[in-house]
């Protein structure tokens, strides 16, 4: 493998719903540990492949169907564990 992850993303807005969707070309990628405020928590759905997904003091790994439903400050990093994963983040706010 080696070289720069190639996590991809782009940003939509489809009427009242926004939010990213994000691709993770190789196993490895990640999406950098974060946290929401009221104006930009989101569900996540994985659209395809696996991810592991940390936090603070937990992890837990979420294949293709999965959707989670983040509380505001929840602290999250998506790590891929297949390639061409994708994730979609739909702004609750």
């Amino acid at each position: 493998m080696g070289g720069q992850p190639l996590l991809q993303s782009k940003s939509f807005t489809l009427g009242k719903l926004s939010g990213t969707v994000y691709d993770f070309k190789n196993v490895g990628d990640e999406l950098e540990r974060h946290n929401h405020g009221e104006s930009d928590v989101h569900i996540s759905i994985v659209a395809r492949g696996k991810l592991k997904i940390v936090g603070d003091g937990w992890v837990k790994e979420a294949s293709a169907g999965a959707v989670l439903d983040w509380d505001v400050g929840v602290f999250h990093a998506f790590i891929a564990l297949e390639p061409n994963t994708r994730l979609v983040n739909i702004v609750k706010g």
